[in-house]
């Protein structure tokens, strides 16, 4: 891919990843100050960075805990940071959910807990009910992170083996307020969905997860297919608190409505597909390369120059082991394969938390020339994707994209530019 046309899909993706900028997503946020305590919790790959940015917009005394992933943290001076493991939890976070329950333990109604919340915080935060392991748990993650089920689907199966998730933190703080401010990383931004929801109760019981298993097909430790079973002999309570607030902060729609101001800037249309897609990754960009094809071919449904942005959260349903990449680096090694020889089409595809996966990198670029490098690179693209070895593919070509941990999370981004004539 030309070198500007990298700079100018960093550039969008720069725009998309500011707009949910810590700092500038709490301050429209911030709760009145109460009469006791100020106690801040929080849960996800941005949890740090949000706590830092409260501590430094905030005026007067406060304490708490937040978790975050490995190598996420950021220095706060009086709320605590603790580092666990993601996607698949491990004892660090037991230690961070027995944290955050001891930080709300004993609180009055004069108290205040303001609870930092973003994208990661299910697996940041193992908590299985009597009975079940942290094994379990580890377990539960690996077959649905393998399932290739919407995040939707997994956070309700999640909700249901857990003390914490599904608005049981918030319970634990009563009668203290708890203020959640948000920043979503799934589509519909479903607060009760963001990190499984600790502090915001939902409505989805042991019968909607059963149905998301049978949906889509995911093959459960029988344990834990027998647990959530039992359940359905109990009633189920949504975990919602009178007086309690929720706030999304920041989201994918605000974030590709800024990536489509700066195209705009330089003189190239941009349109929004969709913020909420969600899917097989290499189906989704078969349908993304489509749109792009038809765009070059002829200027149907937009006319070229344009940038063509979605966001969501796409899945991959690993078949065998599996190699390295993520959802977006798969996302974009199908739709490279799509529109190989054209020579007019490029694009970005990418995590906003700055990883994508298990490895460093946030995406990868690509264009109509990419498939062909790869092969001259000693790599087969087809074999690369039916192996999920995306990440080894970009990698031969010098086309991922890292830009390493942003401190925020509203799921992946992906911009298209399609310009009006060959480069």
């Amino acid at each position: 891919m030309p070198y500007s046309e990298r700079i100018f899909l960093t550039e969008l993706f720069n725009a998309a990843v500011s707009a949910a900028d810590p700092k500038t997503a709490l301050s429209c946020f911030l709760p009145v100050k109460p009469k006791g305590r100020t106690v801040v919790i929080g849960a996800g790959k941005g949890a740090a960075q949000l706590a830092a940015a409260f501590e430094e917009l905030w005026e007067g005394p406060l304490s708490g805990v937040v978790v975050t992933r490995y190598g996420f943290t950021a220095p706060c001076q009086h709320i605590k940071v603790l580092e666990a493991s993601h996607p698949v939890p491990d004892a660090a976070g037991l230690v961070a959910s027995a944290a955050l329950f001891e930080a709300v333990r004993d609180l009055g109604p004069d108290d205040l807990v303001v609870a930092l919340i973003c994208g990661g915080g299910s697996s940041l935060l193992p908590a299985p009910v009597a009975g079940l392991s942290l094994d379990d748990e580890i377990a539960l993650n690996k077959a649905l992170l393998a399932s290739g089920a919407p995040i939707s689907a997994m956070n309700i199966i999640r909700q249901q083996i857990s003390q914490i998730k599904g608005g049981q933190l918030a319970r634990a703080a009563a009668p203290a307020k708890v203020v959640s401010l948000i920043v979503s990383d799934v589509p519909g931004d479903d607060p009760a969905q963001v990190a499984s929801g600790p502090t915001v109760g939902g409505a989805n019981g042991p019968a909607d997860a059963l149905a998301a298993i049978r949906t889509y097909d995911i093959k459960l430790p029988s344990n834990i297919q027998r647990f959530i079973e039992s359940l359905l002999h109990t009633s189920h309570e949504a975990a919602q608190l009178a007086g309690n607030e929720v706030h999304i902060i920041a989201s994918a729609s605000k974030s590709l409505e800024a990536a489509a101001k700066v195209a705009a800037a330089h003189g190239i249309p941009a349109v929004i597909l969709s913020d909420a897609i969600e899917g097989e990754a290499r189906e989704i960009a078969k349908m993304h390369a489509a749109i792009a094809a038809q765009i070059a071919d002829s200027d149907r449904p937009f006319s070229a120059p344009v940038v063509v942005l979605s966001g969501g959260e796409t899945a991959v349903t690993l078949v065998g082991p599996g190699g390295r990449g993520g959802r977006n680096t798969e996302f974009l090694l199908s739709f490279a394969r799509e529109i190989e020889g054209r020579e007019n089409i490029h694009a970005l595809a990418a995590d906003t938390d700055g990883i994508d996966g298990s490895e460093d990198n946030a995406g990868a670029f690509c264009d109509g020339q990419s498939c062909a490098e790869m092969r001259c690179a000693g790599t087969d693209p087809s074999d690369a994707l039916l192996g999920h070895d995306a990440w080894s593919a970009f990698l031969s070509i010098d086309a991922l994209f890292v830009c390493g941990p942003t401190g925020t999370n509203v799921n992946d981004f992906r911009a298209i530019y399609i310009t009006s004539d060959p480069i």
